[in-house]
């Protein structure tokens, strides 16, 4: 065997012995969550826009085919995870915005739909309103679980209900049904490069999480709605996926608080107000595959000011007090699988390939001149 071919060899045998990584790349993005339909009015559907995102950056969807989830038509427990079935996942341009909406969705045929979500309260943890989550979901359940898994943030994610449209019978429209349900927006900063020989370090990975922006309706500048958020966490050595993130996965239980309470609320005249960021300035751990972040949404009960529109505070913004946590509104479980960080001995193993390669180049080259 030639020297050229013997040190290709050796090069990818170091190579494939250690796994592949990047210190900046991410591999994908992951949410699910309950929304409990208290519209007044029984949905026909569901819609997740995510604008700045092309379809193929659409990786996974709840419900959606190929998932380890039937995808039958309609709500049956045997075919398919919630009465809407898998949804359709449409591009969109309009201008100078593109997106993408992932819309689950009832047939109407005969004058009528075949599945709907009817309006009403309910208590959920967030991730149960499925056909395997345990609470006893059914056609009279006023709340449905979605999910999407994307490899990039949204540049806004809006959720709505979908109804029946009263100008047009058997098409749905958006309108009134806006969900007040933060997304997540992650960013992960690599760490420096590494001092030559050393492994890469693992990045930080923080979420952010913004409070509804105020309606600007009044003379006086408004505040947005206020809520409360607790934040669970964990670290994962290996990577999460869509059915990970539901109520009762062990994955979600080993979470740990990483917030105990927090008001959020965005103020009209600072645009930096009504921002939580968890995780911000910690590095992961060296074996974190992925990341799981839940958070826990809850309406304020408090009162309001009546000029602004501000939170009348009880106690702090981080530690309520009285009335000051209202309802329970619903859980994001979220997710990010990080590129794979070699373990040092995989690192060393790939150096001591490419150490023997060198040597032999040099060699070749050397009888080569001669």
């Amino acid at each position: 065997m030639s020297f050229e071919r013997t040190a290709v060899s050796i090069l990818a045998l170091s190579l494939a012995m250690a796994p592949s990584f990047s210190a900046a790349g991410v591999v994908g993005f992951l949410g699910n969550f309950d929304v409990v339909n208290d519209t007044g009015q029984t949905a026909h559907g569901f819609e997740i826009d995510l604008e700045g995102l092309h379809t193929s950056d659409i990786t996974d969807v709840f419900g959606g085919p190929g998932r380890s989830f039937p995808s039958g038509r309609g709500f049956d427990a045997s075919t398919s995870v919630e009465r809407y079935g898998a949804p359709s996942i449409t591009e969109y341009s309009s201008g100078a915005t593109f997106g993408t909406k992932v819309t689950y969705f009832g047939i109407y045929s005969g004058g009528s739909w075949d599945y709907g979500t009817p309006s009403g309260s309910f208590i959920t943890p967030g991730d149960n309103c499925w056909s395997g989550g345990g609470l006893g979901y059914s056609a009279t359940t006023p709340c449905d679980h979605f999910g999407v898994g994307v490899k990039a943030n949204a540049t806004k994610t809006t959720y709505s209900w979908l109804f029946d449209s009263p100008a047009s019978p058997g098409t749905l429209t958006n309108a009134n049904g806006l969900v007040s349900l933060p997304a997540p927006t992650w960013t992960v900063i690599p760490a420096p490069p590494p001092p030559a020989g050393q492994p890469p370090a693992p990045p930080i990975v923080a979420a952010k999480i913004v409070a509804p922006e105020p309606v600007q309706d009044q003379p006086e500048p408004q505040w947005g709605e206020a809520l409360w958020v607790k934040v669970f966490t964990t670290e994962l050595d290996k990577p999460v996926a869509l059915e990970d993130l539901v109520g009762g996965s062990p994955k979600v239980e080993q979470a740990v608080t990483e917030i105990e309470w927090q008001l959020l609320q965005q103020d009209p005249g600072n645009p930096n107000s009504g921002q939580l960021e968890a995780g911000y300035g910690a590095p992961v751990g060296a074996n974190a595959a992925s990341i799981l972040r839940r958070y826990e949404f809850y309406k304020f009960g408090g009162s309001y000011d009546s000029t602004d529109h501000h939170a009348l505070l009880t106690g702090t913004d981080s530690h309520p007090l009285g009335n000051d946590v209202g309802f329970y509104i619903g859980a994001q479980n979220a997710g990010v699988n990080l590129p794979a960080v070699p373990e040092p001995e995989d690192f060393v193993l790939m150096l001591v390939g490419l150490g023997m390669i060198f040597p032999m180049v040099r060699r070749m080259r050397a009888t080569k001149i001669r």
